[in-house]
Parts: structure tokens; sequence; C-alpha cells
């Protein structure tokens, strides 16, 4: 585990307006929170929901860096290094529509 993120440079997305996880939205599921990821704007639903959509998404596309996507929370992830922190000056997610 790294002590601070080394794939800051791959971040593209602050923040998009979704009202969901786009694969349970598309499938007809449901999820407990909400997860962006940074580097395409997709949003998929956390390790605690059915789907597991975000770490799912980072699987199979290699994107490092999630974000929370629920209103109030600050904190982003980075899966590669294994490491949760907040970022200074970044816009806030935005979930819902």
């Amino acid at each position: 585990m790294a002590d601070e993120c080394t794939h800051l440079d791959q971040i593209r997305i602050s923040s998009v307006n979704q009202p969901g996880c786009q694969e349970c939205l598309a499938h007809g599921g449901t999820w407990v929170q909400l997860r962006l990821c940074v580097a395409c704007g997709r949003v998929g639903c956390c390790d605690n929901s059915p789907g597991r959509h975000a770490t799912r998404h980072h699987q199979e596309s290699g994107h490092p860096i999630i974000r929370s996507y629920e209103p109030g929370e600050d904190w982003w992830w980075c899966y590669v290094d294994e490491l949760a922190f907040e970022l200074q000056g970044v816009e806030p997610a935005r979930a819902g529509g």
C-alpha cells in the first residue's frame, strides 16, 4: 500500500449528473451507495451493493480512482494504491438528478 496516490494524473472527471448506478438502472438492480470513476465518469454501486459495479468497472477498465458519489462525502479511493484520501479544491460529486 502506498503512502500517497500515484495515479492523480489520471483524473479527468470531477462530477457528472447521473441518477444512479448505470448498470443497475439498465438491469433493474438496486444499490446501497454510489461511486464515480474519475477517469471516465461512470457511476457504479459500492461493494456493499449486490452488483459491486464500481469495483467491476475498475477490474474491467483498469481505471484506478473512484470517489464517493454520495451527498456530503468527499473521499476518494485508489484501487491500485489501496489508498483512501481527500483532495482540496475539487468540486464535489453530484448525486441524483
